[in-house]
């Protein structure tokens, strides 16, 4: 295939991938398709998205191929949370600082003339070897800058580090430009749903907006470890995450529609007062049975059935096994997790161990075996997110 020719098929594929990614609406599947399409480009091994936050980078997308080969846990670090000062002691805070991007050859042997530095004990902490790095600014079409794209180790086809090209540079960069704008619209989507939340929120004291981030993060935990064991594709298991991260946030939001005496009532429903409150499993579906795409099928899949239980004895149509939409089965766990493993106004938290032995207990009863298995296996995983989503004191 000839330069120019190889040139145009880049190119098409550039496009209709950017195209693809518009399309994307929850702000952490944003970040982590851009990430992904930026490395696969260039070919990198790792990278990292920062946010700007005041003044500072705030951490909120990495992947790490090698990292994943070696610890089946490693998305733990999605959920870590730090900051980074925008001045020009670090990389990603360099560019940020000039709007500039850089483009290093190794970290290890940096000019002594350059006011930034590259922090060793970040590789001596996680047991990985940064060599080539690519950072550039995420710009908006305002001209302000919104984060920094860094990407890690670009590799040949022997698997051996090597610099950024021009070409890497110009993929990255396009990458970038793209992102930026689809992170204020992402943004935006974000703080609707969180809206619709806080509408919740003034009705019910329980659902809070660090409940349905954990339970969103949970969900697209669990479901991206099905995905992989059932063989699905990279590119399926992004968009679904994207609408699960969303209609999981939104289960419970037909309690709008509970009476204030039976929702906010801080003790034990009584029969009648408890058939009315499972009535919200209805109203939330209600809400999105127009289905005018695939998001609002999938709300519609989660209000409805997050209730229903393996062995049939849920709520509000008893369906059995996996007659409950997978959404609705992964939903299911990662709310009764959060709900028993944190404090509410009608109860203390449960013990970890407590809790997991319930959840144990419950495979085949309440919960799909299968993904009471997967709960389990990522674990480190769900105590990063329950960290990272701390309830406001």
């Amino acid at each position: 295939m000839s330069e120019k020719i190889k040139e145009c098929v880049d190119l098409s594929v550039l496009l209709q991938t950017t195209e693809r990614l518009n399309h994307v609406k929850d702000i952490d599947s944003l970040l982590d398709n851009f990430l992904f399409e930026a490395r696969k480009f260039s070919n990198a091994d790792a990278g990292s998205i920062f946010l700007t936050e005041g003044n500072n980078l705030t951490f909120s997308y990495v992947q790490n191929d090698t990292k994943a080969k070696r610890d089946p846990n490693s998305n733990k670090e999605l959920y870590q949370k730090f900051t980074i000062p925008i001045d020009e002691q670090s990389i990603s805070g360099y560019v940020a600082l000039t709007g500039e991007p850089l483009n290093i050859e190794d970290v290890y042997k940096l000019p002594r003339n350059v006011p930034y530095k590259f922090n060793k004990n970040i590789d001596k902490k996680s047991d990985y070897h940064t060599q080539s790095v690519l950072t550039v600014p995420l710009t908006t079409s305002a001209g302000n800058i919104n984060g920094v794209m860094q990407i890690i180790n670009s590799k040949d086809e022997n698997d051996n580090i090597r610099p950024f090209g021009e070409e890497h540079k110009l993929y990255v960069n396009f990458f970038a430009s793209n992102a930026s704008i689809a992170i204020e619209r992402a943004r935006m989507t974000r703080q609707t749903i969180l809206r619709m939340v806080k509408m919740a929120e003034l009705r019910d004291p329980k659902e809070t907006g660090s409940h349905v981030n954990r339970v969103g993060s949970y969900s697209i935990e669990i479901y991206e470890k099905w995905a992989k064991n059932h063989s699905k594709t990279e590119v399926d298991i992004k968009h679904f995450k994207d609408n699960l991260k969303i209609a999981t946030m939104l289960h419970d939001v037909g309690k709008v529609a509970i009476p204030d005496v039976i929702l906010k009532k801080p003790a034990k429903l009584d029969d009648d007062e408890y058939k009315v409150m499972k009535t919200h499993a209805f109203q939330g579906a209600k809400l999105f049975d127009q289905d005018f795409s695939e998001l609002d099928h999938l709300c519609f899949d989660v209000a409805y059935t997050h209730h229903e239980r393996y062995d049939g004895t849920g709520y509000p149509r008893g369906l059995k096994g996996e007659e409950i939409p997978l959404a609705g089965r992964i939903c299911a766990i990662a709310d009764v997790y959060d709900a028993l493993i944190c404090k509410r106004v009608y109860k203390e938290p449960w013990t970890e161990d407590d809790v997991l032995k319930t959840i144990q207990q419950e495979s085949g009863k309440h919960f799909d075996p299968q993904i009471v298995s997967i709960f389990m296996e990522i674990y480190e995983v769900i105590r990063a997110i329950k960290d990272r989503f701390p309830e406001a004191e």
